[in-house]
């Protein structure tokens, strides 16, 4: 299997290297925390919410930079043709921009700790963004020994959605706590999902990720109970009376995982057509992670 294919209209390109789409990832643990927040307290703190929005889209930015770099020093990138890196020509270039995004990112973080006389949010933050070094992040590079998917899961599942609950209230929840879980379940698939089309690129440069390690029928084949633990968890936390019943909305995303894991199941060996996964995956966790919003602000 391979990556290679025809370069696309430098347009597309830039579009494909800013990875819009892929900004839910950093929105949706805020969004969720808050609708927490307020469906057990009637709090909502607007600017905190705002500034934690920005700050967070700006931590993946930095994030995302940082990985085209490193991953441009380890020869990964090299059949890349959207990698920020291989388009601008300039490794430092981008690694100072991914920087400059990370330290206005945490400007705002400090901004909210400030505002609360509390530092709490502002470590759980640098703990995010700690586990986002040693993603991809020399000399650790975790997720090049298959441990991308236990730091993504966490990073913005449990720690997010906590730092977004205590951002509004100043405590902690554990209504907070388990819904974070299946965000961080649907983040996860992202990742996941990223993996299928670049096995080749990934063996090469001696990156173990677990769709190398299990191969991609296997993969194909966990992903439908990955998916349908959102649903499942969903509807045992509602008969836990943990979450309200409006949450079993989030029903409402299951053709997304329906799409993915047929898609998948399909095309799973053929890196041409399995590639676009990664962004039904994406649309999956957007729709999943709305709609539990909704149900606890309903």
């Amino acid at each position: 299997m391979t990556t290679k294919s025809l370069p696309l209209p430098k347009s597309k390109l830039w579009l494909a290297a800013i990875k819009p789409p892929m900004y839910s990832v950093a929105i949706m643990p805020i969004l969720l925390g808050t609708a927490i927040a307020f469906a057990e307290t009637g709090v909502l703190q607007a600017r905190t919410l705002l500034t934690f929005l920005l700050s967070a889209i700006l931590i993946l930015a930095w994030e995302n930079l940082a990985n085209d770099v490193f991953d441009s020093e380890t020869g990964i990138d090299r059949n890349k043709h959207h990698s920020l890196v291989n388009l601008t020509g300039s490794r430092s270039l981008i690694f100072w921009l991914g920087n400059f995004c990370l330290g206005l990112g945490i400007a705002g973080i400090v901004a909210i700790a400030w505002w609360q006389r509390d530092p709490t949010i502002l470590i759980l933050i640098l703990v995010c963004c700690g586990l986002g070094y040693l993603y991809q992040g020399p000399p650790f590079r975790l997720g090049y020994q298959g441990l991308g998917e236990i730091l993504c899961f966490l990073s913005f599942g449990p720690l997010a959605v906590s730092a977004a609950y205590y951002s509004q209230v100043q405590t902690w929840s554990a209504a907070a706590l388990v819904a974070s879980v299946i965000l961080g379940i649907s983040t996860t698939l992202i990742l996941f999902c990223s993996h299928f089309h670049q096995v080749s690129d990934d063996i090469a440069a001696g990156k173990r990720s677990p769709i190398v390690r299990m191969g991609t029928r296997r993969g194909a084949q966990l992903l439908p109970w990955a998916c349908g633990s959102l649903f499942g968890l969903t509807v045992l936390f509602v008969g836990l009376q943990w979450f309200p019943l409006w949450t079993l909305l989030i029903f409402g995303s299951m053709p997304s995982a329906v799409k993915l894991c047929s898609h998948v199941g399909k095309y799973h060996d053929q890196p041409e057509q399995v590639s676009n996964s990664k962004f039904i995956a994406v649309a999956l966790h957007f729709w999943s992670g709305l709609l539990l919003c909704l149900g606890f602000v309903l």
